[in-house]
């Protein structure tokens, strides 16, 4: 069962002399997607989940959408790209590839984070209370992921940011909220949050499908990224912990 998040709910849809067509790219984790979405309908798509493929697979994509864009005669509107946080290698690919089209055909460039991308796309494809709240967590390495939260109109409760997991991780905000926890970093979360507001769903990845609800806002809005000088959101370094039991002095 789905629905459609609050965030979108006061947005009038596109009428027929305001559509936008718009290219979404998603390459932050190891899936490689595209799709070309107009007024809410997705027109073409690819998604290859076997990781390490961004580099071969991405332009490919692209070509095939750019095929069915002309054979159509249609014009593209803008391009969007998810823009972390995620991997540094499949960032900057995606990246790059969305600055060379949106410079070469002199159209828009939209930047989606990758965090509000994973709580949307468990607003869409699952049916939460309006009450709770999202924790998206991406995968970095031993315990730590990028993870933010936010409420259901995508508003920050916590700002993105890295974070080195423990059992405590989140224990303010779980104290008054229930908290659903998904993406890849929510994985090894489960393992060590065990509070009772704490709720995990599994197999939520970031693909460009889920994008085009948040690229055909930030279209509407007008919120474009600079092509020449928009870099990923790689986040700040992990920051070591000391344990508690040392704090301490047990």
């Amino acid at each position: 069962m789905t629905r459609e998040p609050q965030l979108f709910c006061n947005f009038a849809r596109f009428n027929a002399n305001q559509m936008a067509n718009i290219l979404n790219i998603e390459t932050s984790t190891q899936v490689c997607s595209v799709a070309l979405g107009s007024d809410g309908q997705v027109l073409e798509h690819h998604e290859n989940y076997d990781g390490q493929t961004h580099a071969t697979l991405l332009s490919a994509y692209v070509q095939d959408v750019l095929k069915y864009v002309r054979s159509r005669e249609m014009s593209l509107d803008a391009v969007a790209v998810s823009i972390g946080p995620g991997s540094y290698t499949g960032l900057r690919i995606g990246l790059s590839e969305a600055k060379g089209l949106a410079f070469g055909l002199n159209i828009p460039l939209i930047a989606v984070n990758t965090l509000q991308l994973l709580t949307v796309s468990t607003m869409f494809n699952h049916f939460i209370e309006d009450d709770v709240l999202y924790a998206p967590m991406i995968d970095a390495r031993r315990m730590e992921v990028y993870t933010a939260v936010y409420n259901p109109a995508l508003e920050a409760v916590v700002e993105p940011r890295p974070l080195i997991l423990d059992n405590d991780s989140y224990a303010d905000v779980l104290d008054g909220h229930q908290v659903v926890f998904m993406g890849d970093g929510s994985d090894k979360a489960r393992d060590v949050i065990k509070h009772r507001n704490a709720r995990f769903i599994g197999g939520v990845k970031p693909v460009a499908l889920d994008m085009i609800a948040l690229s055909e806002r930030a279209f509407r809005l007008k919120d474009f990224a600079d092509v020449a000088y928009s870099t990923p959101l790689y986040l700040k370094d992990f920051q070591a912990t000391v344990p508690r039991n040392k704090v301490l002095g047990q």
